[in-house]
């Protein structure tokens, strides 16, 4: 069995040149970041002096567009890295096994280009946008534009122009550890003695996405009040830096009486499971996705890492990461009684079994579906198959 390379490609409204990516995901490594190479493929008679220019651009909405008024925006737009690509400027440029294969394939027109992330800036997140918001969502893209021009300033017609969306992403490391994550506090009362002790452990630190997460609930009365319900939720925390703005949503709860009441004296145990899901999140304003995906394999947003030797303070963009929230309800005088277990919610490394194990479920439901067999073609020459960049894109900016 010959397995095929997927690449991914996407014409200018005039069809004069194409740009080819390998991948659309370019992942964070913590000490250093994978580049962005790719191909452009021109008419040879196209250009007559003109050039080629690319850049890699981040759009950072931190406000809904519709709030803007008076000239006031709630977006920074940056331009990270650029460069000539035709005719190239550096002619002994090193090119990954990628370009090589792409231009060994598409001939003398074909030109290699490579752009670097800057090490501190921040993973693609996407916020989910309520069903009346009208304009594009918050959070972090990054896109690559190519154009022609006499000079780098020169951005031409649109009909020449291209633009790629782009996800800077982090995977969890190879090794999930062996610490249990856990919390132990209590609840006093004014006129009455005694304690609510609760405890709450995690059957791991690391999980990732689609799992089920396991807290082991402990919860021992020695106070003279009852516990009437327990609830259990799974928080997503989002941190928007630009504004110093924090905000929690609940991405997956479940509420029980089960053992309740609680009586003074008595104690409960029991492990309760929860398993967030963007599909079980759907047209809910303000949670967060892993930059913009395909409709049907969406995933909530990734917790950030940070690096060794960084401080969380350091991070930009939209940070991210989770919690799971036990709350007891003593009644109405009693109040209640609150804690949270942090966590990290995160997509397998390449080459783990879990991984393989994520990557066969997505391909028995790619088989199944045959959503988007007619946008490539597979060459039987050297076994690449050619994949239109715009089809999968939800919102893709014009």
């Amino acid at each position: 069995m010959v397995v095929a390379v997927k690449v991914f490609k996407k014409t200018t409204p005039n069809g004069k040149f194409t740009v080819y990516l390998g991948r659309r995901d370019f992942i964070d490594h913590g000490d250093y970041c994978d580049p962005i190479d790719g191909v452009v493929v021109v008419d040879s008679d196209y250009l007559r002096g003109r050039k080629i220019f690319g850049q890699l651009a981040t759009t950072y909405r931190y406000g809904r567009e519709e709030d803007e008024v008076m000239g006031v925006k709630f977006s920074k737009e940056m331009v990270i890295a650029k460069e000539q690509i035709v005719p190239m400027v550096n002619q002994k440029m090193e090119m990954t096994p990628m370009q090589e294969r792409l231009v060994k394939k598409l001939g003398s027109n074909a030109f290699p280009f490579t752009f670097q992330f800057p090490s501190n800036s921040p993973c693609s997140v996407t916020l989910q946008a309520g069903e009346d918001d009208q304009g594009k969502p918050l959070g972090v893209e990054y896109s690559i534009r190519t154009y022609v021009g006499e000079n780098e300033d020169d951005k031409g017609h649109k009909r020449s122009q291209v633009g790629l969306v782009v996800k800077k992403l982090q995977y969890a490391p190879p090794t999930r550890g062996r610490r249990l994550p856990s919390s132990l506090v209590s609840k006093g009362f004014t006129f009455s003695q005694g304690k609510i002790n609760l405890e709450v452990t995690l059957d791991r630190e690391i999980y990732y996405h689609g799992e089920k997460i396991a807290a082991n609930v402990v919860i021992t009365n020695n106070s003279r009040k009852a516990v009437k319900n327990i609830k259990v939720f799974v928080v997503q925390h989002c941190e928007v830096t630009m504004v110093n703005a924090q905000f929690s949503k609940h991405v997956a709860s479940l509420e029980t009486r089960e053992g309740c009441p609680i009586t003074p004296g008595a104690s409960f145990t029991k492990t309760f499971y929860l398993v967030p899901l963007a599909s079980s999140n759907k047209d809910r304003r303000g949670i967060a996705l892993d930059g913009h995906l395909k409709d049907d394999d969406v995933n909530l947003a990734s917790s950030t890492l940070i690096s060794e030797g960084k401080s969380p303070s350091d991070a930009m963009g939209i940070v991210i990461s989770y919690s799971v929230r036990v709350k007891l309800s003593a009644g109405t005088l009693g109040g209640e009684l609150v804690t949270d277990v942090p966590f990290k919610l995160l997509n397998p490394a390449p080459g783990t079994i879990e991984k393989e194990r994520v990557n066969a479920m997505k391909k028995m439901k790619s088989i199944e579906r045959h959503r988007y067999e007619n946008s490539h073609y597979a060459d039987d020459d050297d076994n690449i198959v050619f994949e239109d960049f715009a089809r999968l894109r939800m919102n893709e900016p014009e």
